[in-house]
This record gives structure tokens, sequence and C-alpha cells, in this order.
């Protein structure tokens, strides 16, 4: 059995790579500059390999590498074969097409995003299509990015259209030979010229969790999961194949032929000291009716006080104003919770050490009860927590491998508090202060730190985050790089060079003093032009 799968199987795989290494045209030197100049030397080696390995690859770095950024790079080599399908969880659609949309020359209007409705925000110009439309629904972007979810109901489709580029997000979503999204998805992916499957944890548990996703790159090849099984598989105790044996043969033999990993650890001197990438949430039209009628009276709000003719009446209105923010500021919160939740989902499935932080008690107690609920091991430190007992948490995060997530207050977690067993801290909610950020983000990017820190800000159109996001902006000149180097939206001057080096990155210290001595005109939120 090992001779007619392990070796048989690795030689077809291996003169194939080796085929492809020798006589296949350099398609690496068809990435835009524009994309090639901002890839750490790590993110170029793993382009090269996924187009040296003929366009089907398993990409299964750590959280927090830059895999989007890698696929999008390899879809740029291989324009001719567009358009391009993006299979990723329902959390992740608005993230991929902000991604496009920021590196891809092409125009918005090309990016298509399958959503389950389509009355939500689109300000930055997506072709945005819904999934529960009685009519038929037309893929005719040049990137089409839906979630697996609606993979079953739109597989006649999918198969009819031919995609010849498909980029799998999370791929380990077809963990499952069962599943209807694993059976839909994979013919799909079959047929596809060029297939890129992304995973941070391409196994979460056992050996036999790989094998769809390695059929799917090549179905000639491991087209028996029998053969897998058995040789990959034994000594489960909970039923056929649940088990794990030859791990160390079955890793060599991936990373031989279709996979490339690499840990943080693997490529740290690359890497710029603390990234922040900003992650936009799809919120569902029930939840915007309220905040959506509180802008509209705060506009009128605005307009009376532009027609002003005394300082009583202006400040009258003023405070009518700020009562308005505040109210969308609670509202907000509420709106959020559910694509938060969404978005923690896939998070929990890395695997890795996280903080998350939060305003509202509304939210926090939302994140606490889902990690609760999903049985992840975690703490909480919000205003409810006496002072003296908060140290016995911290120690209880950093120490225990079995404790997996931080829940904190942006106020209350966000100081005097070392949580550096997390290299990930994730923002469910903005601060009026850019210090409190800061602050908080330093949980983590502190002494004792021996990784990059991931900062994810979690972001949704028309809530106050519009208005919040404008006011750091206006506080800070820049709040650090991007994610993988992307354009610093955060940066207020556009005469700032686009990108430093990660060894000349500024460090944020230097605004805290001024940040925190503004304090006044920080509680006076001004309603600026929305992001883009």
């Amino acid at each position: 059995m090992f001779i007619s799968f392990s070796f048989s199987n690795f030689c077809i795989l291996f003169s194939e790579a080796i085929f492809l290494f020798l006589y296949c045209p350099d398609q690496y030197d068809r990435i835009p500059s524009c994309i090639e100049s901002k890839l750490l030397p790590f993110q170029r080696e793993g382009v090269r390999f996924i187009l040296q390995h003929g366009g089907r690859a398993l990409l299964a770095d750590e959280m927090g590498l830059g895999k989007t950024l890698q696929a999008i790079a390899v879809a740029s080599c291989v324009r001719d074969s567009w358009p391009v399908l993006i299979l990723t969880p329902s959390s992740l659609r608005l993230q991929w097409a902000s991604m496009i949309q920021q590196w891809m020359n092409i125009p918005s209007s090309d990016i298509l995003v399958v959503l389950s409705q389509c009355g939500g925000s689109n300000r930055s110009g997506f072709t945005v299509v819904s999934s529960n439309t009685k009519g038929t629904i037309h893929l005719d972007g040049l990137f089409n990015i839906i979630s697996y979810d609606v993979v079953p109901k739109l597989q006649n489709l999918l198969m009819a259209s031919e995609f010849k580029v498909v980029i799998a997000d999370e791929s380990h979503f077809l963990k499952n030979a069962q599943a209807k999204r694993t059976t839909a998805s994979l013919p799909v992916i079959k047929k596809a010229q060029y297939a890129i499957l992304l995973s941070g944890t391409p196994a979460l548990s056992r050996p036999i969790e790989l094998f769809k996703q390695l059929e799917a790159l090549y179905p000639d090849v491991y087209k028996s999961v029998h053969e897998y099984g058995n040789r990959y598989c034994k000594g489960g105790t909970f039923g056929l194949y649940q088990g794990a044996s030859n791990h160390e043969e079955l890793h060599n033999l991936m990373k031989a032929t279709v996979m490339i990993r690499r840990l943080k650890n693997d490529v740290l001197s690359e890497l710029p000291v603390k990234r922040r990438q900003q992650v936009f949430l799809d919120l569902a039209e029930k939840d915007m009716k309220q905040i959506n009628a509180l802008f509209r009276e705060l506009e009128v709000v605005k307009a009376k006080i532009k027609a002003c003719q005394t300082k009583e009446e202006v400040d009258s209105l003023k405070f009518a104003e700020k009562n308005l923010i505040n109210k969308i500021y609670t509202d907000s919160a509420e709106a959020k919770i559910p694509a938060v939740l969404d978005y923690l989902g896939t998070v929990i499935e890395a695997g890795c050490k996280f903080l998350v932080f939060a305003h509202h008690q509304s939210m926090i107690d939302s994140i606490y009860q889902f990690l609760l609920k999903k049985k992840v091991g975690c703490i909480r430190i919000d205003g409810s927590i006496p002072t003296v007992s908060r140290q016995a948490y911290v120690t209880e995060f950093q120490e225990k491998d079995s404790v997996k997530a931080a829940v904190l207050s942006i106020k209350a977690g966000g100081v005097g508090l070392t949580l550096t067993a997390a290299s990930t801290v994730i923002f469910a909610e903005l601060s009026w202060t850019p210090g409190d950020l800061i602050q908080a983000e330093d949980r983590a990017h502190r002494i004792g730190q021996v990784s990059s820190v991931n900062i994810y800000y979690l972001l949704a159109n028309d809530t106050v985050d519009d208005i919040i996001w404008d006011v750091v902006q206006s506080k800070l000149e820049n709040l650090g790089q991007m994610l993988d180097g992307q354009e610093n939206t955060l940066q207020v001057s556009t005469s700032q060079p686009p990108r430093s080096s990660p060894a000349k990155q500024k460090t944020l210290d230097s605004y805290m003093k001024r940040c925190n001595s503004q304090e006044d005109s920080e509680n006076q939120p001004k309603f600026k032009n929305p992001r883009h």
C-alpha cells in the first residue's frame, strides 16, 4: 500500500513539478511592479513556488503572513486566464474585494461580490449581487467573490462558467468530505487550470482533513481515500481514518510537491514589528435601519447649524449633534455584533492566541459568550473586574496554552497589562481617542514580544466607524504600516512616502504625548468625508 500510494504518487507529482520548473516560462515576470515591489522576500518565494508548480498549490503560511496578497500576485501573473473565482468564508468577502481593489489596476465595478442582500453600503463601487434573488445570477466580473455557503446553490452556474483561476481561501472549510460545500466546491476547483488553496491550518486536527484539499489540487494522484487513509490516518479511536500515522512522511511529501508553509518565526527578520489591516464587515440591512435613520437626522441637525444666526442656537444644536453621534456609537456596536462574531469564527479556527478589544458592554458580553459557546479558553478584563484580580487573569493567559483569547475593554484592558503571549490583536470597535488604540495595541507589542504583531480593525461603512476613523486620521500623522505594506489608509498627508522599510518604521510612542494632550478636541468629533 505504501508503494502504490506514497512512492508512485510522489514520483508523479515530483516529475510534474520538475517539468514545470524546467520547461514552463517564468510567469513571475508578469507580476506588476506595483505589487512586486511591496512583496517581502518570503512572499516572492511563495508566489514563485505556486507558479513553478503549475499554479496548483496549497499556500499554508501561518496567519498574518499575507496569503491573500500572494494569491492576488499569482492571479496577476496569469491575467490571460481571467476571470477569477474566489471562494471564501462569508466574513471575508468584502475583505477580499477591498484587497483586490487596492492592488489590482481594474475598475471597482469589475469586482463582483455575492452577498445575501444588496441593501448595504457600497461606496467602493463593487458590483454586488444578491444570492437570494429569484432570477438568474450572472458572475461576469473579472474577480468574482462568493462564500462557501452559496456554492451548492450556484454549482451548476459555476461549472458552466468555466473559471480557469480559482482561489479557495481558508481551504480547511473543505475538510469534511460529506459537507455540501465540499462536494459542490471540489468539482469547480478540479476543473480550473489554476487552483490556489490558502489556509494557515490546513489540517485542524487529523490528516484525513487534508485529503479533500489534496484531491482538489491533484485528483489524478489523490484519488483513493482508502490508500491515503491506510497510510496516514491509522490509529484513531473515533472511527475510520480518524488517527494519524507516518505524519512526518506526509509532511515531507506535501512540501516537496504541493505545499509551501512558513511560520512567523521562520521569517521574523523580514517582518515589521507592527502591521495593521482594515477588515470591512458586511452588516445585515435590518441591523442598519436604525443607524441610517440616525444619520439622516444628524444631517438635518448639521444643516441647521450652518443656518444658525446666534451662538445660543449653535450651542443648543451642537449638544443635540453630540447626543446623536453618541447614539450612533451605541447602535453601531449592536449592529456590528453578528458580523464581528462571524469574523472571530475564522480567527478561532486559526488556533492562535489573540486579543479582542471592544468598548460597549453589549459587544464585550456577546464576544465573551460566543467564545464560551465555542469552547474557546478565554479571559475577560473590563471595568467589572477588580484591579487586584486582573493580574491573575493575565498570568493565566500568558502561561496556559489552553487559554486562546483575551476579551478586553479598550479602557480597562488597554493599559498596564502585558499580554505578549498573543501576536494577533483585533479591534471590534474604535475609540475616539487615538492614544487609547495605541495603548491597547501595545498590550501585545511590548517588551517580551518575540513576534511581529498583526492588528485588525473591524470596520463597517455607514456606522460610527466612518466618523471615528476620520477623527483618528486627523489626530495622527501616521498610525504605521498596513498588512504586507499596502497603502497606509491611516496616513493623513499624501506627501508622505507610501512605505518605509521595516527597519525604518516609525514607532507610535512619539505620538502618545500629543494625542493625550488633545483630550478636549478629541471629545468633539467632526463629521468629515467618509472613507473610500
